[in-house]
């Protein structure tokens, strides 16, 4: 019997994250042969070469594509999306799968979106119909209309995608895959779980107290990057009695700016109870956010995982502040004052009840299961 072959493509560590349990359950099925594409900041180590952890957790990838334009700036990442449907169209027409996945929103997802629909590939996208308040809702939204089938995470982006035009038989709430990973995973922190992870500053004991930060660049504030997340860090300085957790940013536009923010305070303040991480595996990360006092920045997963988890998040700026979220999370401006603050009123309340909107769970298995009755139909409707 013919195999269906599924690709799917992961450009990025939170990428992998998100879309783990798929792969383990596409994997996993004897009539699905899976084609892993892995491409762009997953081959890079300083963003965590997160290829690494994936052939760890046994994925052996069938392509490795670079392309990733140096320099994170606006032009750079326009000119990394043209790269990534090159090569990603030489990679699709050599592989020639029978669907091809992606994953949420970031501009290496509209390349494997437009690559897949102008090969006449049926495209399933991930995440679809979700608002979050930046440049990522064009490109997630782009990605709605050139897919084919939409598994999205929560009702009211099925809610969206079928108001985009979308038939709603080809759309699909499972959920988000993410939460497979806490259900399938053990929380406990400890030092000597946590020990293979390098690094740069102060020695964190994790089972003491601590402070979780992950503070990407936003796009449509291109520029700011550096003020906006020194102030968090100066914001984290005040509390003494809290070692603090900072993961690297992603290779977003404005990255580097992020980024030579992070190297400047921490050549500063090394003295300070501060850690700085690359990367974490899917499994240790979620230990590193269930067990934070507190969350700071604006990383979906502290809307996703912290939800689930009940994990008390602020979250800094814009980048996040359309997108739905359980009670865990306060906004707060990029002020010092204000992410001060705001992360003490968060640690006075501490732990929140566990918030299931983004799934129970079981994404993984259902997505896999339910690629055996889609049925691709090369002329594509619109319902309005």
């Amino acid at each position: 019997m013919k195999k269906i072959k599924v690709c799917v493509v992961v450009a990025s560590r939170a990428n992998y994250g998100r879309i783990k349990y798929v792969l383990k359950a596409l994997q996993d099925e004897p009539k699905i042969e899976l084609q892993l594409v892995v491409g762009a900041s997953t081959l890079l180590d300083r963003f965590g070469k997160a290829v690494n952890i994936i052939r760890e957790d046994g994925f052996e990838p069938v392509k490795a594509v670079y392309y990733i334009v140096e320099g994170e700036t606006l032009l750079t990442q326009a000119k990394s999306t043209g790269m990534g449907i090159i090569e990603l169209s030489s990679a699709f027409d050599e592989l020639k799968p029978d669907f091809v996945m992606s994953v949420a929103d970031r501009f290496e997802t509209m390349a494997t979106a437009i690559s897949a629909s102008y090969l006449n590939i049926p495209l399933i996208h991930v995440q679809g119909g979700e608002v979050s308040g930046n440049i990522d809702d064009r490109v997630r939204h782009a990605i709605t209309k050139l897919a084919d089938f939409h598994f999205v995470a929560t009702e009211k982006s099925r809610e969206r995608v079928i108001k985009m035009g979308e038939k709603p038989e080809s759309v699909f709430n499972f959920g988000c895959p993410a939460m497979d990973i806490i259900t399938n995973s053990d929380t406990l922190i400890n030092n000597e779980l946590m020990s293979r992870y390098g690094g740069v500053g102060q020695v964190i004991d994790w089972e003491k107290p601590y402070l979780l930060m992950i503070q990407h660049p936003v796009t449509t504030s291109y520029g700011c990057g550096l003020s906006q997340v020194t102030a968090t860090l100066d914001a984290l300085v005040e509390f003494d009695e809290y070692q603090k957790v900072v993961l690297w940013p992603n290779a977003d536009a404005g990255g580097e700016d992020v980024a030579k923010g992070i190297r400047v305070f921490r050549e500063n303040n090394m003295e300070k109870n501060f850690h700085f991480y690359k990367n974490f595996s899917a499994e240790d990360f979620v230990r590193v956010l269930a067990n934070a006092s507190c969350a700071v920045g604006n990383s979906s997963s502290f809307l996703r995982e912290g939800a689930f988890l009940g994990v008390p998040c602020v979250s800094v700026g814009d980048r996040q502040n359309m997108r739905e979220h359980g009670d865990n999370v306060k906004f707060c401006s990029y002020g010092k004052k204000d992410i001060y603050q705001s992360i003490f009123n968060q640690i006075k309340l501490g732990k929140y009840p566990s918030s299931k909107i983004f799934g129970d769970g079981s994404a993984g298995i259902r997505m896999c299961q339910q690629i055996f009755k889609l049925k691709y139909e090369p002329l594509k409707g619109i319902t309005y």
